[in-house]
């Protein structure tokens, strides 16, 4: 089961509510995903980048639904980019060294708009490229559960691929030890802190700066089979086994 990007919620429901015009672009972006390769690209490197082929969202519109401002912005030849910086922390809050950490990277056009995602090499040890997308494209044909106004990507309309799972000792390279390991019978639960660097937080959301990330492990296979985590007020979780070809 996918859940990825819960502010594509309800066009009707939102705007009569909230009068919102955000939540009508995040809508009509969440249609686009219906013809995703006509409307999406998608180029992987050293980073994934997800490019918005037919941009709808403005940049105002991450700060009112997330109600955070980037960690700093640059300016571009094509317009600007924002750029989201998160710290592995403590349960206190303080950054631990040696210092982890992972971005997020947003660019807008000259109108403002949003043309470019890009998830940094770091989130892709938490979220494999290949894993990524096809999460991503899952959302095409997504049920709307307009009491949690949530998307909940139906698995069974894209075709599985055929990739490993991350093994556990690949990704505790690059993460380190977790804050605290909850472990079950057939799984062992990682849990992580990671701190969003930003300048202004909206009162009352100041939880939204910290991202408590759960990675899953099998014990008897080491492999990571799911992950999830909450980032600039973004839910995101991914369980890879339903993507994997059996």
């Amino acid at each position: 089961m996918s859940k990825f990007w819960r502010w594509f919620l309800i066009l009707f429901t939102i705007s009569l509510l909230n009068g919102c015009f955000y939540w009508a672009r995040a809508y009509k972006t969440y249609l686009q995903m219906d013809d995703f390769d006509q409307h999406f690209s998608i180029n992987v490197d050293d980073e994934f980048r997800l490019i918005f082929n037919d941009p709808v969202l403005f940049d105002e519109d991450f700060v009112s639904l997330s109600k955070l401002q980037p960690s700093n912005k640059s300016a571009l030849t094509t317009g600007e980019s924002w750029h989201y910086w998160f710290r592995k922390v403590d349960r206190d809050g303080n950054i631990i060294q040696p210092e982890v950490k992972f971005y997020f990277d947003l660019n807008f056009n000259q109108e403002e708009k949003l043309t470019q995602w890009a998830f940094s090499q770091l989130f892709l040890q938490m979220a494999p490229a290949e894993f990524l997308e096809i999460s991503i494209r899952s959302l095409g044909g997504a049920d709307i559960n307009q009491g949690k106004m949530q998307l909940k990507a139906n698995t069974d309309l894209v075709e599985k691929i055929e990739a490993k799972l991350p093994q556990r000792a690949q990704v505790l390279k690059q993460l380190g030890e977790p804050l605290e390991i909850d472990s079950r019978a057939t799984q062992d639960i990682y849990l992580y802190h990671f701190q969003l660097e930003t300048p202004s937080i909206e009162e009352g959301y100041e939880d939204r700066a910290l991202s408590v990330v759960k990675l899953i492990f099998d014990k008897k296979t080491d492999e990571l089979i799911k992950m999830s985590g909450r980032f600039i007020g973004l839910k995101i979780s991914i369980n890879y086994q339903k993507f994997v070809k059996k």
